[in-house]
């Protein structure tokens, strides 16, 4: 994302009317900037562990970690881990879902 961002604002400066068209498109700029940035959303979902559990990237800095712990309580909420359980059983026939025991 940061070097996107360089590169994109290093485009953007080469002339004046680039400099007119960013002004005029900064809204969408920062809209996209939230969308595709790693902090926002915390983290992915590891898969094939009984409970929940979030990856964060490595370079995941505060925002990065609190948002991590919102989408781990909202996967705990939501009983995700039993959706994906649930699913995984319709889907292979119980074949591949074990019970811990």
């Amino acid at each position: 994302v940061e070097m996107v961002k360089h590169l994109l604002q290093e485009s953007l400066e080469a002339t004046i009317t680039r400099k007119i068209g960013y002004v005029l498109s900064k809204t969408a700029f920062t809209e996209f900037k939230k969308r595709v940035d790693y902090s926002e959303y915390g983290g992915a979902p590891l898969l094939g562990v009984r409970g929940v559990c979030i990856i964060c990237h490595g370079r995941s800095n505060a925002n990065a970690v609190k948002n991590a712990i919102r989408v781990a309580a909202e996967f705990a909420q939501g009983k995700i881990n039993q959706q994906i359980e649930d699913e995984l059983r319709l889907s292979t026939g119980d074949k591949m879902v074990t019970q811990a025991n």
